[in-house]
């Protein structure tokens, strides 16, 4: 995930900002971590550069 795409993602629930935790990158882009949301207290994570943005009760 490029880190230039915060500046347009959004929580799916509440529309709300994200907090990017980068566990590992390879230049501009992220390859592991996590997408934080302060108003829902969710995280959705980041894995093999993939940001998975589906609701917590929607994932395996």
């Amino acid at each position: 995930m490029k880190e230039e795409l915060m500046e347009i993602l959004a929580c799916p629930l509440c529309k709300g900002d994200l907090i990017l935790n980068t566990q590992s990158k390879e230049g501009n882009e992220v390859i592991k971590g996590t997408l934080y949301c302060k108003k829902c207290n969710e995280y959705y994570p980041i894995d093999e550069g993939i940001p998975n943005m589906l609701p917590p009760h929607l994932r395996e």
